[in-house]
């Protein structure tokens, strides 16, 4: 199996390690399966996080009530598949909008395996929040994980409480810790989702949420920038100027600082966050396609580093 760094890459990228481990091109198409969320329903809190959006973050949700987890696929797949030319030969199932952990277990599990009988599925990626993973959810997650491919991203942001409390997520890195420990013993392929650039945070604060990231060894990581979109609190604030958000030039020192700390070994699912453009406000970087990506990658080059060269990898 080639290193990601004998072909060139400054980071180990998904579509790679997709390759490397189906042997095809892989693409993820998303599913809103109608989950809704405890920071929403009064749970854990009402209003959901201050960036939250469901229908700026994926367009399905507003679709969800009319169409079936496989009819989502089929159109998804057709989508890239003609968005790609035909490039695309695989599917990962996305259980993408909201927490798609937060139900009856049976319901769960029949969704999941709904996604996977569809012909051109080889896998599923579910994202989560830490107070979304009781026992029983670990149970349906660990059986179906024996048995085909599984990822679960779990969304963590910050390891600070400032920043937690900032974005109005109400749980703890000490919550996290608990969900994500508790996942790995079972042996399930676990990634974490992180926002770089979060207002109040600094160098120091950057490379606190490194470390800890390194230690912890997921199998991947998403990271994305702090962006805005409409009929959300952060919205208000950004309005009423009261936040500061990252350039792409400052995103993306931000982001080599951040991966050249990461073992070599972690695959770097995603660079920056995607919003639809009638509900995206700000920066105005986020709907250029790859400006983020392209942007990480000529940082790395000027540097001439990678990802891992501080972390003994």
């Amino acid at each position: 199996m080639e290193n990601w760094q004998t072909l060139g890459y400054r980071y180990f990228p998904l579509g790679l390690a997709m390759r490397q481990t189906f042997g095809c091109n892989v693409w993820k198409v998303s599913v809103d399966a109608g989950f809704s969320c405890p920071n929403v329903d009064g749970t854990a809190g009402t209003g959901g996080c201050i960036f939250c959006n469901n229908a700026g973050f994926a367009p399905s949700r507003r679709f969800v009530q009319r169409y079936s987890v496989t009819e989502q696929l089929d159109e998804g797949i057709k989508r890239v598949k003609r968005h790609y030319q035909n490039r695309a030969e695989k599917f990962i199932a996305y259980f993408q909008p909201s927490t798609n952990t937060y139900g009856e277990p049976a319901k769960l599990n029949a969704l999941y395996r709904e996604a996977l009988s569809h012909p051109d599925v080889i896998g599923l990626a579910v994202g989560t929040r830490p107070d979304a993973l009781p026992e029983p959810v670990l149970d349906v997650l660990e059986q179906i994980a024996a048995e085909n491919y599984l990822q679960l991203e779990i969304g963590l942001q910050s390891i600070h409480q400032k920043s937690l409390d900032f974005l109005q997520r109400r749980h703890s890195y000490q919550d996290f810790l608990d969900a994500y420990e508790r996942t790995k013993r079972r042996g399930i392929r676990t990634g974490i989702h992180l926002i770089l650039g979060i207002m109040g945070e600094d160098r120091d604060d950057l490379f606190a949420t490194a470390g800890e990231v390194a230690r912890l060894k997921p199998d991947c990581v998403k990271i994305h920038h702090l962006y805005v979109v409409r009929d959300t609190q952060l919205a208000e604030l950004w309005t009423a100027g009261k936040i500061t958000l990252p350039t792409l030039p400052e995103y993306a020192a931000l982001a080599a600082d951040f991966l050249e700390r990461l073992p070599a070994d972690i695959v770097i699912e995603r660079l920056s966050g995607e919003a639809d453009a009638a509900y995206l406000l700000a920066p105005s970087w986020t709907a250029i396609k790859h400006a983020a990506r392209n942007a990480v990658d000529q940082e790395f080059r000027r540097r001439n580093t990678r990802q891992g060269i501080f972390a003994g990898a």
